[in-house]
């Protein structure tokens, strides 16, 4: 009879840095809600970060003419397309306002990929990452893979949710390598002035940190608020800050993949040799309709922001209504971030929800509306609601809100 190896038996079986990922709470939130409508249920979901529009039809065109082309059934090069690179850099000068040449370019797979990538390749174990919050809920996990330790710096509403120099600096200590810096916000809408980004630029200047700035959300900015590119407001942060962006918020292409990620070039060509181990190339067919996107108008894009604007004074209206709601008006991406601390501690419908998880859960139990609680960005407190759903859509979804949270005592 064989020995029994007790030793490995007791090891657990999932890695401990693997263990420690929370899910997605946003995309949960999006399943349960995909999967209570298809058992027919009449769920509204707020939760997906994702524009509700189609793909515009130029591009979708691109890409069905790329995959007729037997080139695209093989492996190319692991950084991205030349074509892509180059149309990445032309639409960095183009929307942002300075040059970068395309072999500081890195095509990744979504803009997520190039999140993780960016953490990974100048993140050591023990470093520390400031952390505006409430943030994305992949940053903090992307932060701890990288073995990087993440600091919260809190935005709160009375701020327009953003952080202050003196906030930074209170934060700050000798283990400090990077600011995680997201304008327009998700999941507030928040947007930081073009003065408050050059007095971040500066100081992360000053103290040698770096800046990995997301930028998905750049045309998507709405009234007097205007995007600001950190290295456009600070020039001298080039060599300290890698900006990650890519096609999905702009062009309704969440499905596709296709992000990328621009920065010195010792980063792009680290990030690059991690990425030929990790995946390979990014799908061709995709590398080919985000082209199309890139070198095309924009006239799909306005169009998009439009409707969004549209939806986001009917959800700030609609949810400023409510009793003990408070909703500021966000000024970017497509998400309202409203406070319900008003409501917690309420009782309704027999149950009393001391958090914004337990209301989540609560209203889309007893009115088939799904939204995002705080604590998957941070807080408890608030909820993440996306406008990017159609207009009747969001207007009975937030009615049945409307009309559970007024049996609130």
């Amino acid at each position: 009879m064989c020995p029994v190896n007790t030793s490995a038996a007791s090891r657990p079986r999932i890695s401990a840095r693997i263990g420690a990922i929370a899910p997605s709470a946003t995309l949960a939130v999006d399943a349960k809600a995909k999967a209570l409508k298809a058992a027919g249920r009449p769920v509204i979901g707020f939760g997906a970060g994702e524009p509700d529009f189609p793909t515009p039809e130029a591009i979708v065109e691109a890409a069905v003419r790329a995959a007729y082309v037997p080139a695209n059934h093989r492996y190319t090069p692991a950084g991205g397309l030349p074509a892509l690179k180059e149309a990445v850099a032309a639409k960095t000068l183009r929307d942002s306002g300075y040059e970068v040449s395309p072999a500081n370019v890195l095509i990744t797979n979504g803009g997520k990929h190039a999140v993780y990538a960016a953490f990974a390749t100048i993140i050591d174990p023990g470093d520390e990452v400031l952390l505006p919050t409430p943030y994305w809920t992949t940053y903090p996990e992307c932060i701890g893979l990288a073995g990087g330790v993440t600091v919260e710096v809190l935005a709160g509403p009375e701020t327009g949710y953003t952080v202050s120099v003196e906030q930074l600096e209170a934060a700050r200590t000798p283990k400090t390598k990077a600011l995680l810096f997201n304008s327009p916000s998700n999941p507030t809408g928040g947007v930081y002035t073009p003065e408050q980004t050059a007095a971040i630029g500066e100081w992360a200047l000053e103290h040698g940190i770096w800046i990995i700035t997301d930028e998905i959300y750049e045309h998507l900015v709405y009234d007097d608020a205007v995007f600001t590119p950190v290295v456009k407001a600070v020039p001298e942060m080039a060599d300290t800050t890698i900006v990650v962006n890519g096609v999905a918020k702009t062009y309704a292409m969440t499905g596709w993949r296709v992000g990328w990620m621009i920065g010195p070039t010792d980063v792009i060509k680290a990030a690059t040799n991690y990425q030929s181990h990790l995946t390979s190339n990014v799908a061709n067919v995709s590398q080919h309709a985000a082209i199309a996107a890139l070198n095309g108008d924009l006239s799909a894009v306005h169009a998009m922001r439009e409707a969004f604007d549209r939806r986001r004074h009917t959800m700030v209206s609609m949810l400023s209504a409510i009793d003990g709601v408070e909703t500021p008006t966000p000024l970017g991406a497509f998400y309202a971030y409203p406070c319900v601390d008003g409501v917690l501690g309420k009782q309704i419908r027999g149950t009393t929800p001391t958090t914004s998880v337990e209301l989540a859960a609560l209203i889309l139990d007893e009115v088939e509306v799904a939204a995002v609680p705080g604590e998957a960005f941070g807080p408890s407190g608030y909820l993440r609601m996306s406008y990017a759903l159609g207009d009747d859509d969001l207007v009975e979804g937030v009615s049945r809100i409307q009309a559970l949270l007024a049996e609130a005592q």
